[in-house]
């Protein structure tokens, strides 16, 4: 009884140290999105953003400035204001494959996988997907 008492106790602190590495690991560096694009999240401010650094040779053609339609997705920041939340972070997400801008939440999964979710009309409608690392 006791060797699985004490068992239970170490695993219970495997897990809880794995998920406090994780959050300490944070949002930071480069991450690779379903797609394959690469996607530097880092700090600006007392916030996070993310900027589009490779993986693709798209041009942000659905962007809702006609300017802008002709310039590439590389290079273009598409998470900004990303502020700690309770259990991640908040802030707006810019889709180039719709030119769309949206509420978006980041949460830590593990240290090698974060989950992006945009939002519309207030969070009623969200999708998600995972990064890696």
């Amino acid at each position: 009884m006791k060797t699985i008492a004490k068992l239970g106790a170490g695993l219970i602190a495997g897990v809880m140290m794995s998920l406090s590495m994780a959050h300490a690991a944070g949002i930071d560096g480069v991450w690779r999105t379903p797609k394959g694009w690469k996607v530097k999240i880092y700090a600006c401010g007392s916030a996070r953003c993310g900027k589009v650094i490779g993986g693709t040779k798209d041009k942000d053609a659905h962007n809702p400035n006609k300017a802008l339609r002709s310039r590439k997705v590389v290079g273009i920041r598409m998470i900004w204001g990303m502020k700690k939340t309770g259990s991640g972070y908040a802030g707006k997400l810019y889709n180039p494959k719709n030119g769309k801008t949206y509420t978006g939440k980041i949460s830590i999964k593990s240290a090698s996988n974060i989950s992006l979710s945009g939002c519309v009309f207030g969070g009623l409608i969200c999708q998600a997907q995972t990064w890696r690392k």
